[in-house]
């Protein structure tokens, strides 16, 4: 008997060392400036970087020993990182175009991925990697800033004090890429229709796209409807640098402003219902719940872990500590909509016409 105690209770505390092991992290790309994000968090204990592939090598060593971190961690290509440094999980901080690449290397190892906003330059690449999830049963999330705002977890948990939703405006953009000084490795691809997409209208229509499909509970709009510019066709000659999208569902409307042109970065959203609304960003909201309600200001705070980081959600999702519902604003589910979505945009600013999605 008390060997068999002791057997459990060993057995008990493997366990326990096992789930508080870090998690490890391999990196298929650094062209993406988002992984400052995760590069940051490498000596935080509960992650751990287990390899990066990038072919640039001069990149990949800059950014290396900004961080520390030794150059033994470079392979020569994604293939070579998977096999010898097995990772738990790949994180995709390459062109939009090379998302699809990461799934197909990853999915057959059944390594779950996550990428970075959008899911993928068009909609024909993010159905193939739809069909790779279903044949080998990983996770795929995509990684927003906003989805981790507190601010916009309160505006989806208060949503029905406002009553029915009637309009969703979601702001998203800044100066212009190159205004703000991005690196030159992040500028080449941003800038670029095949690698990207497309220009503000992928790289910031997304993020409404996003958080409308999330707060419309996982609803598909009936039409689409964009218009798209080139105000500034000296700095931007090959993408679009100015974006407004509508969406109509059969009682609501969604407003997507994206742009290269604001003149301060920004990513805030209004929510107006048919009794009050909010209007949020990163740092906060303000409430009106009824026409004789006075607005109220609340600043917020970051959610709990793991809700205001994302690669502690993804440790989370592959442990199975979370489960990732079809509606989260990081499920494949809703992305494969707003790849809908962006999909219809490009083809209406392109035809000048309203375009119906098909049921």
């Amino acid at each position: 008997m008390r060997s068999f105690l002791v057997t459990l209770v060993l057995s008990m505390s493997l366990a326990a060392f096992c789930q508080t092991k870090p998690f490890r992290i391999g990196i298929a790309g650094l062209t993406h400036s988002h992984v400052h994000w995760l590069l940051s968090r490498a000596h935080d204990g509960d992650i751990e970087i287990a390899g990066v592939s990038e072919p640039n090598h001069e990149l990949a060593e800059r950014y290396l020993k900004q961080y520390n971190l030794p150059l033994t961690l470079l392979y020569s290509s994604l293939e070579e990182m998977l096999n010898k440094a097995k990772p738990d999980a790949v994180t995709a901080f390459n062109s939009i175009d090379e998302h699809l690449t990461v799934v197909r290397a990853c999915a057959p190892r059944k390594i779950s991925v996550m990428v970075e906003k959008p899911l993928a330059a068009n909609l024909k690449q993010a159905r193939e990697m739809e069909t790779l999830v279903s044949k080998y049963g990983i996770q795929l999330l995509t990684n927003y800033e906003t989805t981790w705002y507190g601010s916009n977890r309160k505006a989806y948990q208060i949503l029905d004090t406002l009553g029915e939703l009637r309009k969703i405006v979601v702001h998203d953009g800044h100066q212009g890429p190159k205004e703000i000084g991005v690196n030159k490795e992040f500028l080449e691809w941003l800038t670029d229709p095949i690698k990207n997409g497309g220009g503000a209208l992928m790289d910031f229509g997304c993020y409404g796209a996003n958080l409308i499909t999330w707060l419309m509970q996982g609803e598909r709009p009936t039409t689409v409807v964009a218009v798209t510019q080139q105000i500034k066709p000296d700095v931007y000659p090959k993408v679009d640098d100015e974006a407004t999208i509508i969406l109509t569902y059969p009682k609501a409307q969604g407003i997507i402003q994206a742009s290269w042109n604001w003149p301060y970065n920004r990513k805030d959203m209004e929510v107006y219902g048919k009794n009050g609304y909010i209007i949020a960003d990163r740092n906060g909201y303000k409430l009106k719940t009824s026409p004789d309600a006075a607005e109220a200001y609340q600043s917020m705070t970051s959610p709990p872990r793991p809700y205001n980081d994302p690669f502690a959600y993804l440790a989370a999702v592959v442990r199975g500590e979370i489960v990732l519902s079809s509606k989260d604003l990081s499920s494949l589910q809703n992305n494969m909509i707003v790849m809908e979505i962006l999909e219809a945009a490009k083809e209406s600013a392109k035809q000048g016409k309203v375009i119906h999605l098909k049921k």
